[in-house]
């Protein structure tokens, strides 16, 4: 009798001790799906560097199946072998069948693990290939061109309010989400999987301490990633070196360089190719000084500071000397 127990146990894949009611920590869940994208983009990683010496742009036209074909691998010889993907089985958690009526855990079926994998890898392959599948169907219609247009039009319309309908769906469910700590992702909702603990009595091992540090380290590279863009570095460069050495010292500088500014634009540090000026001593490339006002229409000189004006061809007297 314990022998056929045991194999009963195999038979269904339902690890021991197991109470599916015992609620799982949101962040697990968050985690689980953090590290499975991260194993997926280190695999695709991995793979086209296989191909790194071969012609550039190999692996584009097919990158899309590429993709979705390391998905469904990885899924075969996780997901479907023990109802857990990685993550999951990083952080001791498995998925539960909430569409069984006993009260004990019960592994996925392979319906619904299957059905995991297609609403997984498959609206993202039809992402990426939606451009692609409205040409095809386009050409391939047998209609004039206006009448293709139109059905191609018609086509991206229809994609556009499907897609939006279903990232408002997944929206949704990631609020309630929220607020009960199930089903993370809309997928596992419509096949009826849910993540309970593999092992009974699991802690997590991450102090709080640490999780604050890490948000804030986080929010604050967030807030740097907007403000650095917002800042004009060589203005601000140029209102400290003039708060700090002064503008008689400046001044001396510019006149110890003498013909020296003549000689290098200012902001490559090459010969100056088509020399202009903006209205102070210092001389720049045409395409340099023009480029740099189209970028900033408050431009200021990176020399001295001055406020640039449009900028002037510097007519230069050459003087030929013989030996």
């Amino acid at each position: 009798m314990g022998m056929e127990a045991e194999d009963n146990r195999k038979k269904t894949d339902a690890p021991p001790d197991v109470d599916p009611q015992t609620p799982v920590l949101r962040i697990s869940q968050l985690d689980a799906l953090e590290l499975d994208t991260s194993l997926e983009q280190l695999l695709w990683t991995q793979f086209s560097q296989c191909f790194q010496n071969c012609r550039p742009g190999l692996l584009t036209p097919l990158e899309p199946e590429l993709k979705a074909l390391l998905q469904l691998l990885l899924w075969r010889f996780t997901l479907y072998s023990n109802s857990a993907t990685v993550g999951q089985s990083l952080l001791s958690l498995r998925y539960h069948n909430v569409l069984s009526t006993s009260p004990r855990y019960r592994p996925l079926t392979r319906r619904q693990k299957l059905g995991l994998a297609l609403l997984t890898a498959g609206p993202r392959w039809l992402q990426e290939r939606s451009h692609s599948l409205l040409l095809c169907l386009g050409s391939n219609s047998g209609a004039s061109d206006g009448d293709r247009g139109v059905l191609q039009k018609s086509l991206r319309n229809c994609l556009i309010f499907v897609s939006g309908i279903t990232q408002l769906a997944g929206l949704l469910n990631f609020l309630v989400f929220l607020g009960k700590g199930r089903h993370p992702v809309l997928a596992e909702r419509i096949v009826g999987a849910r993540a309970v603990f593999s092992k009974p009595n699991v802690t997590r091992d991450i102090t709080y301490q640490y999780m604050n540090r890490e948000l804030l380290w986080h929010g604050f590279a967030e807030f740097l990633i907007f403000l650095l863009p917002l800042i004009n570095t060589r203005k601000l460069k140029t209102i400290l070196s003039s708060i700090v050495f002064g503008g008689e010292s400046a001044a001396g500088n510019g006149a110890a360089e003498g013909s020296g500014v003549w000689k290098e634009c200012g902001l490559c540090g090459e010969w100056p190719t088509m020399p202009h000026t903006v209205g102070c001593q210092h001389v720049f490339c045409y395409y340099c000084i023009k480029s740099h006002s189209i970028a900033d229409v408050s431009l200021t000189c990176p020399k001295c500071g001055a406020e640039a004006g449009p900028p002037e061809p510097v007519k230069m007297e050459v003087e030929m000397m013989g030996r």
